[in-house]
């Protein structure tokens, strides 16, 4: 019987593929591990690196480099944190916020696709569970 590990990590790698392809449908390419890292994390009033590898849970100076990356590709974009004069905020530009609605209609065809095979309420539960385990804010 295979580790749970295991399972969650291929089940990951099958969820990356699924989504690249449902993005590739709505002409959206060449998106890499970092948008998923910051993307999904960043609220409109911006938000520290520091926290943004916290919400991620990634390590502070991995969520730099994507940061870094994305910012390079015109995704982010970072300003002087007026409650913080030593750090600065990440905020989505307009790019980035237009990869939302795509993400979002290519996540729900994947769900569906996955619903399909595991039904809904096995999906729903299994969602449940990986909150349960992430302890996960259900705000994001």
């Amino acid at each position: 019987m295979p580790l749970v590990g295991l399972l969650l990590r291929l089940a990951a790698q099958q969820w990356g593929a699924d989504m690249d392809a449902a993005l590739q449908t709505q002409g959206v390419s060449g998106l890499t591990p970092a948008h998923a890292n910051v993307i999904p994390f960043v609220p409109a009033e911006g938000i520290q690196i520091g926290e943004l590898a916290r919400l991620a849970k990634v390590r502070k100076q991995s969520m730099a480099n994507s940061v870094e990356l994305l910012s390079a590709a015109g995704y982010v974009t970072r300003r002087p944190d007026p409650a913080d004069g030593r750090a600065s905020l990440i905020f989505l530009t307009d790019k980035g916020r237009a990869l939302w609605p795509a993400s979002r209609v290519a996540g729900a065809r994947v769900e569906q696709d996955w619903a399909t095979i595991v039904g809904r309420d096995n999906l729903e539960q299994l969602r449940h569970t990986l909150m349960q385990l992430l302890r996960f804010d259900a705000q994001h």
